[in-house]
Parts: C-alpha cells; sequence; structure tokens
C-alpha cells in the first residue's frame, strides 16, 4: 500500500504541474513596442487564401502591423483582389508606375515598415504584403522618431516561404489574387463543452466514490466499536486505512515540488525527453479520467482548513507560473510547457486535449489534471461531510460546490476566448467559485468551525447508552 500511495503521489505532482485551458493565440500582445496613436492595432493572425489563374491554392497565414486600419474579419466581406509584384521590390522609393486598387509585394528591408506602407498608398495601392526574409513572422512596429503614422491601408507580414511561392508565381506571369481577413473565435467552442463535461462528470463520479467509501467505512467502525472486543479495536485501529490525508504543510510542500518540477520540464523540453514522459505516462483521455477518479479515491483533504490551504497555494502558483514568470522567463513557463513549444511536438501528456471543431483557426482546448484534481478534493469533501451529516442534497453543501467548480470552468472558457486564446490559469477563476459559496455557506448555517477544524460532523459512540434520567424521590 506505501508504495501504491507512493506512486499515486509523484503523479499527482505530475498533474498538478500542469493546470491550462488553452488554445492557439491569434493575439499577440507586446509591452516591448508600446501602443501610441496611429500605431495601436494589436498584433493579429491573418488568412490569406491565394488563387492563381482563378483557381484556389494555398492559404497562407500572416501577421497585421500595428499601424493600419484593422482587417475585416469574415471571410464572405473580404475582396478578391489581385497581386502584384513591387518595383523596386522593397518600396523604398517612389514606384516606377501608379497602381489601381492591387496589392502590392514587397521584401523587406532597407526602410521602416511604415515607409513601405506610405509609398503603397500613394501609388494606390490597397493593401501591401511584406516578405519577411526568416520562415517565421516578425511583428511590425512603428519606430520612435515617426510622425508620417495616418496610414490607412492594412500592411501583412508573410513567412518567406509563403511570399517566395507568391513571388514566383508573379515572375511567371500568372494571375495572383488574395483573401485578408483576421476572423475572431467563437466565444465558446463545442471542444470546450466535452472538456466541461468531461471535468464536471469526473469530479461527480469521483465524489460519489468517495463518499460511498467513507459511509461503509464509518457504518464498519461503528459496528466494531459496538460488538468486537477492545483487542479486536486496537488491532483494527493500528492497520492503514488505505487513503492519503493531506495537512497544511504537505499541502504548501505540494505545491512548491510542483513549481520545481515544472520549471525541469520547462528546462528539459526536448523532442526526447518528450518521449521519455510519453511512454512513462502515456495518460490522457479515458485513462487520464481514470487516473483522476483513483487519484480522488485515494488522495483527500481531512477538513476546509487544508482544502482552502491546497487551493490559495495552488491560486497563486498557476498566477505566478502563467503571468509573473513571463518577468524571469521572458515567456509563460506554464503556457511553453502545456503546448510543448520548445520540443515541437504537440504537448506532453497528462492532459485532456479536444481539437477545437468550429474555431477556425484550429487547434486544441486542453485542460490541465491539476485543474481539476485540486477543487476535485474539495468537492469530493463536501458529498463525505453531507454524506456522514445525513444531510438532504438542498441542504448540503455538495449541490454548491459542485455548481460553483462547473461555473468557475466555464467562466475559464469564456475567459479565454475573450482574451483570443491567450492561456488563462484556470484556477483564477475556479479557486474563487469552489471556496467562495462553500465558506460563506458554512459560516450562515453555523457549520464553518467543524468544517474547518474537525472536518466530520460528530457521531455518538455506539455502544454508549444514555438511560433516562429519573428524580429521586423522598423517603417516607
Amino acid at each position: 500500500m506505501d508504495l501504491q500511495r507512493s506512486v499515486i503521489v509523484v503523479l499527482l505532482v505530475m498533474a498538478v504541474s500542469l493546470k491550462l485551458g488553452s488554445a492557439g493565440d491569434i493575439v499577440h500582445h507586446d509591452n516591448i513596442a508600446p501602443k501610441r496613436p496611429g500605431c495601436d492595432n494589436n498584433f493579429v493572425l491573418v488568412k490569406v487564401p491565394t488563387w492563381v489563374n482563378g483557381l484556389e491554392t494555398s492559404e497562407y497565414v500572416g501577421v497585421g502591423a500595428r499601424f493600419g486600419p484593422t482587417l475585416e474579419s469574415k471571410e464572405r466581406r473580404a475582396n478578391h483582389t489581385r497581386v502584384i509584384l513591387a518595383d523596386p521590390p522593397d518600396y523604398c522609393s517612389p514606384p516606377k508606375k501608379n497602381l489601381s486598387g492591387e496589392i502590392v509585394l514587397v521584401h523587406r528591408g532597407n526602410c521602416s515598415f511604415t515607409t513601405k506602407a506610405n509609398i503603397a498608398e500613394t501609388a494606390n495601392a490597397s493593401a501591401v504584403l511584406i516578405i519577411n526574409y526568416e520562415t517565421e513572422l516578425f511583428k511590425m512596429v512603428c519606430e520612435d522618431k515617426e510622425t508620417d503614422l495616418n496610414i490607412s491601408i492594412p500592411a501583412v507580414m508573410l513567412p518567406q516561404d509563403a511570399g517566395t511561392i507568391l513571388e514566383d508565381d508573379l515572375k511567371n506571369n500568372f494571375r495572383v489574387s488574395v483573401q485578408l481577413y483576421s476572423p475572431l473565435r467563437p466565444l465558446v467552442d463545442i471542444a470546450e463543452v466535452f472538456l466541461w463535461l468531461m471535468a464536471v462528470g469526473t469530479i461527480l463520479c469521483a465524489s460519489y466514490w468517495s463518499a460511498w467509501t467513507t459511509r461503509e467505512a464509518a457504518l464498519e467502525q461503528d459496528k466494531l466499536l459496538k460488538d468486537a472486543s477492545e483487542e479486536t479495536l486496537n488491532a483494527e485501529g493500528s492497520e492503514s486505512s488505505g487513503y492519503v490525508d493531506i495537512n497544511t504543510t504537505a499541502a504548501v510542500l505540494f505545491v512548491v515540488i510542483a513549481s520545481c518540477f515544472l520549471v525541469m520540464l520547462y528546462k528539459l523540453m526536448s523532442s526526447w525527453f518528450l518521449e521519455v514522459l510519453v511512454v512513462l505516462f502515456c495518460i490522457g483521455g479515458v485513462e487520464g479520467i481514470a487516473l483522476i477518479i483513483t487519484v480522488l479515491q485515494i488522495v483527500r483533504i481531512p477538513n476546509l482548513k487544508v482544502g482552502t490551504v491546497l487551493l490559495s497555494c495552488a491560486f497563486m502558483y498557476d498566477i505566478f507560473w502563467v503571468f509573473v514568470s513571463k518577468w524571469w522567463f521572458h515567456e509563460s513557463v506554464m503556457i511553453v510547457v502545456a503546448r510543448g513549444d520548445k520540443s515541437g511536438e504537440d504537448g506532453i501528456p497528462m492532459l485532456l486535449k479536444i481539437p477545437r471543431m468550429f474555431d477556425p483557426w484550429g487547434g486544441y482546448s486542453i485542460i490541465g489534471f491539476g485543474d481539476i484534481i485540486l477543487p476535485g478534493l474539495v468537492v469530493a469533501f463536501s458529498l463525505r461531510f453531507d454524506w456522514l451529516a445525513n444531510k438532504k442534497l438542498r441542504a448540503g453543501y455538495f449541490v454548491w460546490a459542485m455548481s460553483a467548480y462547473g461555473l468557475g470552468l466555464l467562466i475559464t472558457y469564456v475567459a479565454l476566448n475573450l482574451m483570443d486564446g491567450h492561456g488563462q490559469p484556470a484556477l483564477l477563476y475556479i479557486v474563487p467559485f469552489t471556496l467562495g459559496p462553500f465558506l460563506t455557506l458554512g459560516k450562515k448555517r453555523g457549520d464553518l468551525k467543524i468544517l474547518w477544524i474537525r472536518g466530520e460532523p460528530e457521531r455518538p459512540c455506539p455502544h454508549v447508552k444514555v438511560e433516562p434520567y429519573e428524580e429521586e424521590r423522598p423517603q417516607e
């Protein structure tokens, strides 16, 4: 049993290290190049479908500039516009001929991005496509001393490989036309609905299993206390219960260890290391749900005090590694590890991940095991308390805790999409929703002291009989 407990604790540390509901970013904020009037656009990804001689060929992805107008978000409203080669190629000097509403394809370099856009606008171009000299995209910003920022045509950067293909087609006298648009993500994708149902359903099943085994153990203990001899009771009390109870010190150390493990993953994130993790812990989907239910059955919090400390530490852990870690590592450690950015893979195991079905940008919706396990410990505790206290469903705490968790997770996915796909710390929303109603309701009902310290209702000892009290009659 000790070996089993150790394995479960190790898996729990790994699971809690990753807690994120995320999809690919379509808006890229950049504090290094601050916004100013005329140069205040977000860096958005742009779809660039192409047609060659009237036949649709490839679709490329570019990035919009900090300056210029915002792009159309609907494909049906984006115009098919012809593309022509720039002459001169860099568009750093006035062109040799004016255009009539075409999109001009220019090369990066020799002058600023705004200079190219201003020259293209002067030549009556409807937009400017700038070919990067690298395979990656580059954020087009305004330089410090630039003042001519009243640009009324959009500028989009293409990676080198996409730009080279378009340039070759134009040099071969093919007729090339493109659309430029930046579609928005849906507020909630069906993939997130499935993840929500999986998370809530997993906690629901695990809570009932945990409460049922606890009640059976309590009934068995009452029977032993009532019928067994003292020697039998001492022998039974010395045996292991099969559960791992967390105390406040362990809750704090647990998050510290999870942080160390997360940094190790970040530093060693490479394709070979990811393959080792997949071989050792090839957990996800149905296996992941089974692991979560098992962990919530074996690992338990004895009272609400421990649950509050654990979730509060996890709350700060989530915020730190998603947001604050950018100041030291220049990128979000949690997001890099969850997506497997450094390994070039689809992310590490021990995540629930579903493809986004109705998202024009594709990608995945994911949730870490920790976003289910940690709040699930508190939710399962609430149902165990309700059953031991013989509380009815409406008079108990489980319905409130379960509903609050579901609402918090829903708010997480809404916030994720409102933030244009930027990874969000799920526990930032889940922890206040889960703990807040539990603590408030416990105080209002007068159960907070028992929930906070004891963690279970007081039960009378079965073999202590209360005799009816009779007054002594005076002797005659």
